[in-house]
């Protein structure tokens, strides 16, 4: 098991942030779209919850300042490439200050499904600069691990159509038209999106995974690799009657244990 290294920013420092009261852990979930991330975040937090860490999931356009402003423009087709990759990076800006630091000052982990990576790949597959947008988000913490959630794009397209049964407007790229229709741009969008998360995953040191296999095969490599990152041990005690009592105490019932709320770091 390592240790767990201390967090730092890739470049630019948040103001009022000290990286020396950073006790948690960040962990990021990358991949691109349909290949089942949400799913292993999922099922993480509850694994990670049932061993006594408190755990933070986060994910793209889910920040209460710009989520909402997200959706709308979506909804519209408004959205011109520069402009959506901006929104985008400012939902990251404000979750990354109101929720994800504060979490890790507790000592949560955080779980996050996407993040900085998936902004870069989204906009140089939409022919912008790549310096540019890797300039614009410099101000994000380094994670201690980012797992790469790999499949081609056939099988992306399989899981579309099994899963949706239908292919989302920008998913398939089509406000840069990549196709005459969703099915071609989709196909060539997502192509340009893989391109650029494999030549980012040997930049910024990815473990990639083979998300073609089942869900459970996955999931049981993500366990196995998020146990070498060195968590700190969590002795889960629960409290009964206004006493604190170990899980393991041999007078608990099986419901008790299931039931009652682990300890968790203090906010």
């Amino acid at each position: 098991m390592e240790t767990k290294r201390p967090l730092q920013f890739y470049n630019t420092i948040l103001p009022g942030v000290d990286c020396a009261e950073l006790h948690g852990t960040l962990i990021v979930i990358e991949g691109p779209d349909a290949v089942g991330r949400t799913t292993q975040v999922t099922r993480l937090r509850q694994w990670l919850e049932e061993e006594g860490h408190a755990v933070l999931d986060t994910g793209m356009a889910r920040s209460a300042l710009a989520s909402k402003g997200i959706q709308r423009a979506k909804d519209g087709n408004t959205l011109g490439s520069v402009t959506m990759t901006l929104y985008y990076v400012t939902d990251f800006a404000d979750r990354l200050e109101n929720e994800i630091v504060p979490a890790l000052r507790a000592g949560f982990v955080v779980l996050t499904d996407r993040y900085i990576f998936s902004i870069i790949a989204r906009a140089i597959a939409r022919g912008e600069d790549a310096q540019w947008i890797e300039h614009v988000t410099d101000f994000a913490l380094i994670p201690h691990a980012v797992y790469y959630l790999r499949a081609g794009v056939e099988d992306l397209v399989s899981r579309v159509i099994r899963g949706r049964g239908a292919f989302d407007y920008w998913e398939s790229g089509m406000d840069m038209r990549f196709g005459s229709n969703m099915y071609d741009s989709f196909v060539r969008y997502q192509a340009r999106v893989l391109r650029t998360l494999d030549q980012l995953a040997m930049k910024y040191g990815f473990v990639t995974l083979d998300a073609s296999k089942p869900a459970d095969m996955i999931f049981a490599e993500l366990q196995r690799q998020i146990a070498t990152l060195g968590l700190p041990t969590v002795e889960a005690r629960l409290l009964t009657n206004g006493d604190v009592i170990p899980l393991d105490h041999p007078g608990l019932t099986a419901r008790q244990k299931r039931t009652n709320s682990v300890r968790r770091p203090e906010h």
